[in-house]
């Protein structure tokens, strides 16, 4: 049976180091801010919300929260991002995605300053880390990252494989990954022979949005297998892109979902807006 990477315990100790670090920007008389805007009142993103405020408030970081109606035009957005990137008192600002269906999302994330896109997804953030540039890293692929070094899994030297080429998840996670020096494989919907690759991997990593796709056939006995997919079934039971009950017992170390990726993004969060504050000061 495999090891089970308990990403619960994993993100407190890393919002643990987070909190230490902000006590220290504090006791120099430096406070980070982040910026919270959510446009509606979608469920999810309300949640999200609650628990990035939560997050802050553990971690010492000031929280600004930005609650728009849904009706908020896409000028009305642009115009308060525009504020905060002016306010030399706020270290990050984060847009909750989705926004409303009127609102051009790439239009309103290329108008966040890269200096504080705490969430890793302009184009100049994307760049830097294609680049091997410090900037900020995508907080679930860094999240991945983070939870591999700390269960002690070797990436170095390594073959991965990322099955899904989002922008959120999969490009930024195959950059990550080559530049902790593993060979990196990419797969997709148009992949061919996608058994054959997935069974190569040392470190499996599947974010493709279906439901338990990933079963013990795909797996390599004894891979690291990180599950960034989540979705909720019938009788609101949560499951992943990996069949777990299937590939724990060919894995060496797995993900479970909930309590695997999930917790790691709010927790990277943190850690890009403390690194922003950090960043700002020195400027």
């Amino acid at each position: 049976m495999a090891e089970l990477i308990d990403g619960k315990k994993v993100s407190q100790e890393l919002k643990d180091d987070v909190r230490t670090e902000v006590e220290g920007l504090k006791d120099k008389g430096i406070e980070p801010v982040l910026a919270v805007i959510l446009v509606g009142q979608d469920p999810a993103s309300t949640v999200y919300v609650n628990n990035k405020k939560k997050a802050c408030e553990y971690t010492g970081i000031r929280s600004l929260s930005y609650e728009l109606p849904e009706e908020t035009t896409e000028e009305e957005l642009l115009e308060l991002i525009d504020k905060l990137n002016e306010d030399d008192n706020c270290d990050g600002i984060l847009v909750q995605l989705p926004l409303p269906k009127h609102i051009n999302e790439d239009k309103i994330i290329k108008r966040i300053s890269p200096d504080k896109d705490v969430d890793g997804f302009h184009p100049e953030s994307v760049g830097r880390l294609s680049l091997g540039e410090r900037g900020f890293k995508s907080c679930t692929p860094a999240g991945v990252i983070e939870l591999l070094k700390r269960s002690g899994t070797q990436i170095d030297g390594k073959h991965a494989v990322v099955v899904g080429r989002s922008n959120i998840v999969g490009k930024p996670m195959a950059m990550l990954l080559l530049r902790e020096n593993a060979t990196v494989t990419v797969c997709h919907s148009h992949t061919a022979n996608l058994k054959e690759l997935t069974r190569l991997a040392d470190i499996l990593i599947v974010a493709i949005g279906k439901p338990k796709f990933i079963d013990a056939s795909y797996v390599k006995e004894g891979a690291t297998v990180i599950d960034v997919g989540i979705h909720r079934l019938e009788g609101k039971k949560l499951c992943g892109d990996v069949d777990f009950e299937s590939v724990s017992k060919v894995a060496g170390k797995i993900t479970p979902v909930p309590g695997g990726v999930g917790p790691m993004t709010i927790a990277e969060l943190m850690n890009n807006c403390m690194e922003a504050a950090e960043m700002h000061a020195n400027k």
